[in-house]
């Protein structure tokens, strides 16, 4: 059983291709550009990396390259061997609490969800469109990013204004990141042989949430209505006042667009340390001595303590706290620095045991009070999975 999933770009498209016998990732790449001038394709297989300059009109072309050099390239004999194919989907409102059959339903309402999420759901249409015009006959099927969080309490979704505005208009807590969070719950939950685990999943990158998991259940999550909501990240300022937006609007001129456009782009790592969004560069001006280098790290690591610390109380305790993602995968110091922020909860890590990069690690010591891990994730993985269930 082979089964490709799909990550959907307005002009990318990202693809891994698995054996679903043994898990093995076959094939993946990213065909980059499309509809713009200088698009081009990378294929990793084998060991082996293909890269090539190539004009990409639309995602349907996009496609067609990409199963057509799964079969020149003898990654597989024929599009017979594909047997499903999983897409990554942002946004299903309340509507979506798991996986699904793609039909004529899921693409209208994903059109008419576009407004929650409007850099992605009409891109997710069209990778839809576009594989369903080569390949009419394998089913697929949709993974939503929101759909693991629909186990919210109302108590944890709703927010304190007019309900009115959730009856009518949708207005909620939706959380992103689920497909990655239900990854990491059942990886966790597999390697430890357990699954009545109360897990503090913290998928943190260039974006971030945590998420507060009980018995493999979203209890609660720090992304909210849009991903801008939450921790600090690398371009977003996560939580903030509300009538900052206003008050900016009035202060330089903008329009509220303008505001939410700074707020997601030019904010957060970015915006504070006046130096760059990625971690990695914080750290080295930090060490440096650059001081807002280090006032831009600290407040990251606080954002990510206090909600770890929140979703601590609000489990009644952890089992075990989980970081994941670019960052938490890959920075010893981010990871270093929130676990001492914590050490009045009795968590301790090994220094030595932290210094790993993208492997699954526990990085606790024996006393520690709560478990840590590194735990890969692998969104891809997971898709592919809900695939195989649902086409079987």
């Amino acid at each position: 059983m082979k089964i490709i999933s799909i990550n959907t770009g307005s002009s990318s498209l990202k693809f891994s291709f698995f054996n679903m016998t043994d898990k093995s990732l076959i094939a993946s790449g990213l065909f980059e550009r499309i509809g713009i001038e200088g698009s081009s394709y990378t294929i990793k297989y084998n060991g082996q990396k293909i890269r090539e300059e190539i004009e990409l009109a639309n995602h349907t072309d996009a496609v067609k390259i990409l199963l057509d050099k799964l079969v020149t390239l003898n990654i597989i004999k024929s599009f017979d061997e594909i047997d499903g194919v999983g897409h990554r989907l942002v946004h299903g409102k309340d509507k979506y609490k798991e996986s699904c059959l793609i039909t004529d339903e899921v693409i209208n309402d994903l059109i008419v969800f576009k407004d929650f999420a409007p850099l992605h759901n009409p891109a997710n249409v069209l990778g839809i469109k576009a594989f369903k015009e080569v390949l009419p006959t394998v089913p697929m099927v949709g993974v939503f990013d929101t759909a693991f969080h629909q186990t919210m309490s109302e108590e944890a979704y709703l927010y304190p204004v007019p309900y009115s505005w959730y009856k009518e208009h949708g207005v909620r807590k939706y959380g992103f990141h689920g497909t990655s969070h239900r990854y990491i719950a059942k990886t966790i939950s597999e390697k430890l042989g357990r699954d009545d685990l109360r897990i503090i999943s913290c998928h943190v990158g260039n974006g971030g949430s945590i998420t507060a998991i009980k018995d493999g259940k979203c209890i609660d999550t720090s992304m909210g209505f849009t991903p801008l909501a939450g921790i600090m990240m690398g371009t977003r300022s996560g939580d903030v006042d509300p009538s900052i937006i206003t008050y900016i609007m009035e202060q330089e001129g903008l329009n509220a667009k303008e505001v939410i456009d700074i707020l997601n782009k030019k904010s957060g790592l970015l915006g504070l340390s006046e130096i760059s969004s990625d971690m990695r560069d914080i750290v080295a001006s930090m060490n440096d001595g650059n001081e807002k280098a280090k006032r831009a790290f600290l407040k990251y690591t606080r954002t990510v303590t206090n909600y770890i610390a929140q979703y601590y109380v609000l489990l009644g305790g952890a089992d075990v706290i989980c970081f994941t993602a670019g960052l938490g995968e890959n920075s010893e110091p981010f990871r270093s620095k929130v676990c001492e922020n914590l050490a009045c909860l009795g968590i301790k890590i090994d220094k030595d045991a932290n210094k790993v990069m993208g492997e699954f690690k526990k990085i606790s010591t024996d006393d520690s009070n709560v478990l840590v891990y590194v735990v890969p994730t692998d969104e891809e993985l997971m898709i592919a999975l809900d695939t195989l269930k649902l086409i079987n």
